[in-house]
């Protein structure tokens, strides 16, 4: 049925660029006139939406009221690409150094910015190939022009390329109207029988486009002509019709560059793009895999599931990374771990990131993005949090450990805050049926002498010491433990009883809470003649005393100290 009828597509547009749900449909429309005309839609392909992170019940509510449907909205693409006024800036020097110069160069903007425009969303990172000169050369010429005006010249960076690790252009860099530009050549690429390094020549843009990782970032802005160049003839269409393509044979590309594989998925998460089936049997394909483990360095692959955990559908691209065989080949492991971890677990990996992605979505939880993130990666590896492995000096370590350090090449740090969240689970587990049934928490077993006070303030020195260890994740770690708990058909009412109890007890920000008494006061009236573990005993003591007398004096608490230190005298 055709349909004829008047809308504003201009504000239409704009909207939904700014609800940024709508990702992933297709919807193709023949438009004459201005942007306020009759608009003929002739096919709309729907998919599900995008769902951002909602910060309220309200929003969450809505959003998945949507996602039970069979009808989504469609992905709108602009015709035209309409440069920020600081882009305008940018663009307009270098067409003046073209000019000052007498340059025949083409200067055109590749990639993601192109996409992203095309979008209706903003980017930041600028790459602008060039058809005659190198990078580096390029950039000399701004410098020469901006010293010709009487301005300041700009430092320029040069990343070498490095054909061992995938990398096969050189890229020169530089700062104009304060932002970071990237300059390289067009490039085409010869391959001897012999070597799998290929031989780098200047290129036409239509070679660049089709030795880009996918259709969709293949496209060119042309910065002297400002009109949008699309070589493979499909980028566009693949755009709108959201596909994720490669221009070459999907195994040529993906052997050219193994990278291409994570930036395939991650792209088809990030945009809810379908990917080609064909482009899916190349990423399972041993000959791949073989190249992702053996070509690309641990650091680029780490960077790519970085790029994933920070995006908007983590749990979707880790997914995708699974079914297509690629989870130990990403997240490689040592060979003596103990337990030992068996092919299949990566699918156990993944479910526990879908139930932790879902149970952030339900509560709406406001973390930041370095907490999301962090809770993402500890929901991925919780089923590995009792798996250690033995490193050269036979010391024992728990696997997510090497994961981190080894096959990601990520931070030490996020080693130790994922280790010291599954720590944390682990305790909150067995408090969180005392603090939702109000038993005495006296029975828990763990192995620390608590203090002697009423049954009523041993819940609030327990959870005080988890909290301290927890620091500013503490909410991270009690949703981690609201999903593996036994109640876990319950686990956002589970969590947001806690959370109440936590708060009510006056322990969200528990760890500030500084000694009233140290060290050395200890030694002084206790008359100690040396410090050493009596001392660390006593402060240990002394905390607990704190967290279940939160408003006790400095001299309360040293009154307590010197008649608990009686009774110790008195019984040896």
């Amino acid at each position: 049925m055709k349909t004829t009828f008047t809308v504003d597509m201009a504000k239409i547009s704009e909207k939904i660029t700014q609800v940024r749900w709508f990702y992933g449909s297709s919807l193709t429309t023949t438009f004459t006139g201005n942007s306020l005309v009759p608009v003929h839609i002739t096919t709309i392909k729907f998919k599900t939406p995008l769902l951002p992170f909602p910060r309220t019940q309200v929003l969450y509510r809505c959003c998945r009221s949507i996602m039970k449907t069979d009808t989504t909205l469609p992905i709108i693409v602009k015709e035209t690409i309409d440069p920020t006024d600081k882009e305008k800036q940018i663009f307009d020097r270098l067409r003046e150094v073209l000019v000052h110069f007498n340059l025949d160069t083409q200067l055109r903007v590749a990639g993601g910015w192109v996409r992203d425009k095309l979008l209706g969303k903003d980017c930041y990172d600028i790459d602008i190939a060039l058809d005659n000169m190198l990078g580096k050369e390029f950039c000399e010429k701004v410098n020469e022009y901006l010293v010709s005006t009487g301005e300041q010249s700009q430092g320029i960076g040069v990343i070498q390329s490095n054909p061992d690790q995938s990398k096969h252009l050189e890229t020169a860099r530089m700062r104009l109207f304060n932002v970071w530009i990237d300059f390289v050549n067009l490039r085409s690429e010869d391959y001897t029988e012999n070597s799998r390094i290929p031989t780098m020549q200047f290129g036409s843009p239509e070679q660049d486009a089709y030795r880009r990782d996918l259709t969709i970032n293949s496209l060119f802005y042309n910065i002297n002509t400002c009109s949008v160049e699309d070589f493979t003839k499909r980028g566009l269409n693949d755009l709108k019709s959201g596909k994720i393509v490669t221009p070459l044979p999907p195994k040529e590309t993906f052997l050219d560059d193994p990278l291409r594989v994570l930036r395939a998925i991650r792209f088809s998460a990030r945009f809810e793009f379908e990917m080609d089936e064909e482009l899916k049997v190349a990423a399972s394909d041993n000959d791949v895999k073989s190249a992702i483990g053996g070509k690309i360095s641990r650091e680029r692959i780490g960077h790519e599931i970085d790029l994933m955990a920070s995006g908007n559908q983590p749990d979707k691209a880790i997914t995708y990374i699974s079914e297509l065989g690629l989870f130990w080949v990403v997240f490689t492991l040592p060979e003596n771990c103990k337990p030992s971890i068996s092919q299949e677990d990566d699918r156990i990996c993944v479910e526990y990131m879908n139930l932790g992605m879902r149970q952030f979505l339900e509560v709406g939880c406001s973390f930041t993005n370095e907490q999301r993130r962090i809770y993402l990666y500890a929901s991925l590896f919780l089923p590995l949090r009792k798996t250690v492995y033995i490193d050269n000096k036979k010391k024992t370590f728990p696997i997510v450990n090497f994961i981190f350090k080894n096959s990601l090449k990520l931070k030490v740090s996020d080693a130790d805050d994922v280790t010291r969240l599954h720590n944390g689970v682990d305790k909150l587990l067995c408090l969180i049926p005392f603090v939702l049934s109000n038993e005495d928490m006296s029975k828990i077993d763990w192995e620390i002498d608590l203090i002697e006070v009423p049954v009523k303030l041993k819940s609030r020195i327990l959870l005080g010491l988890v909290l301290r260890e927890m620091k500013d994740l503490w909410r991270v770690a009690l949703m981690l433990s609201s999903i593996v708990g036994e109640q876990v058909e319950k686990r956002r009412e589970v969590f947001m009883e806690v959370e109440r109890e936590i708060l009510k007890l006056g322990l969200e920000k528990v760890w500030e809470v500084k000694p009233l008494v140290n060290g050395k006061d200890i030694m002084k009236h206790l008359e100690l003649e040396k410090g050493g573990p009596v001392v660390s005993e006593w402060q240990r003591k002394l905390l607990q005393w704190q967290l279940a007398y939160p408003s006790g004096s400095l001299e309360e608490c040293v009154d307590w100290m010197k008649r608990e230190m009686e009774k110790k005298r008195a019984r040896t």
